[in-house]
């Protein structure tokens, strides 16, 4: 794969960060600095936050290199609110920004911290695995993470990630809101073409061959129990995700593409997320990975125009995650 540009992940993120801490009292987050002068965005934890701060989210989480937006779609009449993505740019802003992918914990016991990672921070401490694929890297002054936690990370978790981006604490952005949260809902669900773009990496779909992406997916209803929460956000995504990838090469692999993605060809694939998870007593390892995709896709093969479609949008299942409107 040929190395990409520096792109300026970092940079872009950190310009949308600024515009969001600008408009921080109309979205309803809160602005801080941490123990270690790290700058912290509360967008739904102790502060409420919303719909619009978790577009904003989405947007900081794909390093400024796609659009979430929330519009409405008829295809589900009980759940017409819909965040649509779009990205030129879908393997840099998705795989090496938007993917939550960086693991990072400190402590131990009931006190312990830990939370996944994402956003362009990712591409400064290069700690996976996937970034030797990717080839991507940049250099840049500032670093932005994005953690879907309720709360900030410790004080030397906070010099580890500064140490790994190769930055000062003080100049690390860390956003940051709970599942349950208006605006974690939102920006797990953004993560509809990044799931799509996940999925073809592990089929082994050669990436440079993925040259644009759009999708779209249901905005779910938040609820208080952790469990339920996610649950209803990876619903969004299994049940009602809807990806149309742009891509170029061989006719045959598009196809090939098409018909492997969708959610529906999971062995788990049947019953809300929040009783398959409970079966394997909060296991995620048992989950069958497949079981990450989008419910519909749409694979084009820009070289000769052929478009191939499979898997399909469900609403009775989207229902019995979400809970059926009385």
């Amino acid at each position: 794969m040929t190395t990409p540009t520096d792109l300026g992940l970092n940079r872009r993120a950190h310009d949308y960060a600024e515009a969001l801490c600008a408009d921080a009292a109309a979205l309803r987050v809160g602005v801080s600095r941490g123990e270690s002068g790290e700058r912290l965005i509360d967008a739904g934890a102790a502060h409420r936050g919303g719909i619009a701060a978790g577009l904003r989210l989405g947007a900081i989480c794909l390093g400024g290199l796609g659009e979430v937006r929330l519009t409405s779609d008829p295809t589900l009449p009980h759940w017409p609110w819909t965040i649509s993505v779009a990205s030129s740019n879908p393997v840099t802003a998705c795989l090496a920004s938007q993917y939550a992918g960086w693991s990072l914990s400190h402590g131990t016991g009931k006190g312990a911290f830990f939370a996944l990672g994402s956003g362009p921070a990712r591409a400064l401490a290069r700690k996976e695995k996937l970034f030797d694929e990717l080839g991507y890297r940049e250099d840049s002054k500032q670093a932005v993470l994005v953690l879907e936690s309720g709360q900030p990370p410790p004080a030397p978790l906070v010099t580890s990630i500064a140490e790994a981006c190769g930055v000062a604490p003080a100049d690390v952005t860390i956003l940051y809101a709970p599942t349950q949260s208006l605006a974690g809902s939102v920006q797990v669900v953004a993560r509809v073409l990044e799931v799509a773009l996940h999925k073809a990496h592990e089929l082994h779909f050669p990436l440079s061959d993925i040259v644009d992406g759009l999708g779209a997916a249901p905005l779910p209803p938040p609820h208080p129990d952790f469990i339920t929460a996610m649950g209803r956000t990876n619903d969004a995504i299994i049940f009602g995700g809807r990806v149309h990838l742009f891509v170029t090469g061989s006719v045959s692999q598009a196809s090939d593409l098409a018909q492997a993605m969708p959610a529906s060809k999971s062995r788990d694939y049947g019953r809300p997320f929040a009783e398959t998870f409970k079966a394997v007593n909060g296991d995620f390892y048992a989950i069958d990975p497949m079981l990450f995709s989008p419910a519909e896709v749409i694979v084009t093969a820009i070289e000769t125009g052929e478009s191939f479609h499979a898997g399909a949008v469900d609403a009775a299942l989207l229902d019995a995650s979400f809970g059926s409107p009385a």
